[in-house]
C-alpha cells in the first residue's frame, strides 16, 4: 500500500493521509510505503521557483516512520522520470518496480509529465489494474486548507504559532553553533550563533521557543535578523539558551519556535537595548514554562 507525495513538514493533513494508509495496509497485511521524490521535481523543472523546505528528507522519514510507515522510498528525481506520461509512470514505477497493491492520496495529487494525471485518472488506472484506491479529504485549520505552502506563508510572516497548529508540532530548524562577535556576551546575554540552516527561516523578529543541544531542552529567546542598534544589517540566527551555561561551539543545535515576541528594532542606546533584552528573555521564559503542547 503506497502514498506518493512530497510530504514536506509532514503536517496534519499528511498525518491524516498516513493514518489512512497505515490502517488499510494493516487490514490487508501489506507494508505501508511512502514514495517521495528527492529532490522535489521543481528543482529540475523550475529551480528559480523552488521554495525552501520545511524539513529535510531524513527528518521527514523519521516522522513518517513514527506514524507507522514501514518504508520510505526517496526516488532520485531525473528528467527521464519527469518525462513519463501518467500512464507510463503508473505502469513502470508503481506496478513494475514497486508491485503496488493499493494507493492512498489526497484530492490535489497530480502525476506524470506536466502534471497531466489527477486523482480521477489514478482511480481509473487503479480500477483497471484491480488495485485499491482511496482519496483522503484535506484537513482544515481556521477555515483554510492545511498545506505546505500555507505553512510556509505563516512562517515567513512570523506566525510560527499558526504554523505549529497546522503542523501538529512546533516548527523547528537545525544548524551548527558557530563563532560570532560575542556582542551578546558583552551585553550580559550570551547567544549561540546558528549557521548551516538548510530549511525555511521565519520572518525577522524576536521569538520565544526552545533550544535542544546535547539531548537537553532549554527555554530560548531567538533573534532573527540584523542588529540595527550597532549598524549591522547582516541577518543572523542568534539563540539565547535560558538557564544554560557552558560552551557549545561546533555542536548541533535544534530550535523550536513558540511565538513572535516583537519586530527587530533600533534602540537609542545600549542600556535601552539591554532593558528590552531582559524583557524579551523573561517573556520567552514565561511562555516556555506555560506551554502545555499542542492539542
Amino acid at each position: 500500500m503506497i502514498s506518493i507525495g512530497n510530504f514536506d513538514g509532514v503536517h496534519r493533513g499528511h498525518q491524516k493521509m498516513i493514518q489512512t494508509l497505515v490502517q488499510h495496509a494493516r487490514d490487508r497485511q501489506l507494508p505501508a510505503m511512502v514514495f517521495t521524490f528527492d529532490p522535489h521535481p521543481i528543482h529540475l523543472l523550475r529551480p528559480e521557483y523552488a521554495p525552501p523546505e520545511l524539513m529535510g528528507i531524513e527528518d521527514r522519514a523519521a516522522i513518517l516512520e513514527q506514524l507507522g510507515v514501514d518504508c520510505v522510498i526517496a526516488w532520485p528525481t531525473s528528467h527521464d522520470l519527469l518525462e513519463l506520461s501518467p500512464q507510463d509512470f503508473f505502469q513502470q514505477i508503481l506496478c513494475d518496480q514497486l508491485n503496488a497493491q493499493g494507493l492512498v492520496e489526497g484530492p490535489n495529487f497530480y502525476f506524470g509529465k506536466d502534471r497531466a494525471g489527477d486523482v480521477n485518472l489514478l482511480q481509473t488506472l487503479c480500477e483497471q489494474a484491480g488495485m485499491f484506491f482511496k482519496v483522503v479529504e484535506p484537513s482544515m485549520c481556521e477555515a483554510r486548507m492545511i498545506s505546505s505552502s500555507e505553512i510556509r506563508k505563516a512562517i515567513q510572516a512570523g506566525e510560527v504559532d499558526q504554523a505549529a497548529e497546522m503542523l501538529g508540532r512546533l516548527y523547528q530548524i537545525r544548524g551548527t553553533v558557530s563563532h560570532g562577535e560575542a556582542r551578546g556576551r558583552g551585553l550580559g546575554f550570551p547567544t549561540a550563533n546558528l549557521s548551516g540552516v538548510q530549511t525555511l527561516l521565519p520572518g525577522e523578529g524576536v521569538y520565544s521557543g526552545f533550544a535542544i543541544v546535547g539531548g537537553n531542552r532549554y527555554p530560548a529567546a531567538i533573534n532573527l535578523g540584523g542588529n540595527p542598534t550597532f549598524q549591522n544589517s547582516e541577518s543572523k540566527v542568534e539563540v539565547h539558551l535560558i538557564g544554560f551555561s557552558g560552551e557549545i561551539y561546533d555542536q548541533d543545535l535544534q530550535v523550536e519556535f513558540l511565538q513572535k515576541l516583537r519586530d527587530i528594532q533600533t534602540f537609542a542606546d545600549v542600556e535601552t537595548l539591554k532593558s528590552q533584552l531582559a524583557i524579551d528573555i523573561e517573556s520567552a521564559k514565561k511562555q516556555a514554562t506555560q506551554w502545555k503542547g499542542l492539542e
